[in-house]
């Protein structure tokens, strides 16, 4: 191909993507409105990062979720749960009128995952902090069981203050897991406020690399960017790896990026969600 063709390729990759992440987004919005409820704004910096997982990088069989074979993947920060139960639902893992009756005593989806309840879904997460010593037991069966299987753990940042995250890092690095992932979404605001007044996480590369890790920075909006880094992985054969990536909380909507009040929802209005849906359709019409 010549450059201009090249060029053209590249936009309409990044416009497939582009619309890919928006209309996981559009998915969200209408599941956290059928509940009246959820966490948005910690789901919404997570959609880059799962549709790349997911559509280039993750082993799996949706029709066959416990496929001996497959990679892992846990999300640690469960109440960002939207993403993921999107993410699911157009893979296949469960019917896509499961979305309909999220958090609903007729459905399987709560407002945090439930392993063994939801297809595809690797570990019970809720409590921050329990999914990268879970990642690490897997990580550490699947070499002793002779599989290939990798292990990708996403944690928050705020997250990322809790000592059983580094009790794991300490364990992943003595045993040399270089089948385990850390993915960290670093959206910089939690709960209470930003992290950095809350609890400083920086210098965060220098901490992961003093625990043994190998560490990458990427844009986690970017899809080529974050397929790139996932591409090179293990970063360093014998050490686990972090992928630490920055993201925008609330991504794609103009109310909800870096506003704390949509951490999490109660109450969602017909009306608020036509608002929703109308930035984000006004943000889909500008060029790539």
């Amino acid at each position: 191909m010549n450059d201009s063709v090249d060029a053209w390729h590249d936009r309409a990759m990044r416009a497939a993507l582009n619309k890919r992440s928006q209309d996981m987004r559009k998915i969200m919005v209408q599941t956290m409105h059928c509940a009246g409820r959820g966490h948005l704004a910690s789901a919404l910096s997570l959609v880059e990062i799962l549709c790349v997982l997911y559509d280039k990088v993750l082993r799996y069989d949706s029709k066959n979720p416990d496929w001996p074979e497959r990679d892992r993947c846990i999300l640690s920060k469960g109440h960002g749960c939207l993403a993921l139960y999107a993410v699911l639902a157009d893979k296949g893992f469960f019917p896509k009128d499961e979305l309909n009756k999220f958090c609903s005593a007729e459905g399987i989806l709560g407002g945090h995952p439930e392993r063994g309840k939801i297809p595809g879904v690797e570990a019970t997460t809720g409590s921050l902090g329990h999914g990268p010593s879970i990642g690490v037991g897997l990580a550490l069966s699947a070499r002793m069981q002779g599989r290939s299987s990798r292990v990708f753990v996403i944690i928050g940042d705020g997250e990322a203050q809790e000592g059983s995250v580094w009790e794991a890092a300490l364990c992943a690095s003595k045993h040399c897991l270089d089948n385990f992932i850390i993915i960290i979404d670093y959206n910089k605001l939690q709960s209470y406020g930003p992290v950095s007044e809350v609890s400083p996480l920086e210098p965060l590369s220098a901490k992961w690399q003093a625990f043994g890790f190998e560490v990458r920075d990427v844009n986690g909006h970017d899809p080529d960017s974050l397929l790139e880094v996932m591409n090179e992985l293990p970063f360093c054969p014998g050490k686990p790896s972090v992928i630490i990536c920055h993201t925008v909380k609330g991504k794609g909507f103009a109310g909800t990026e870096n506003n704390l009040a949509w951490h999490h929802k109660s109450k969602v209005t017909a009306e608020c969600v036509q608002e929703l849906m109308n930035s984000l359709d006004k943000q889909c019409a500008k060029p790539v």
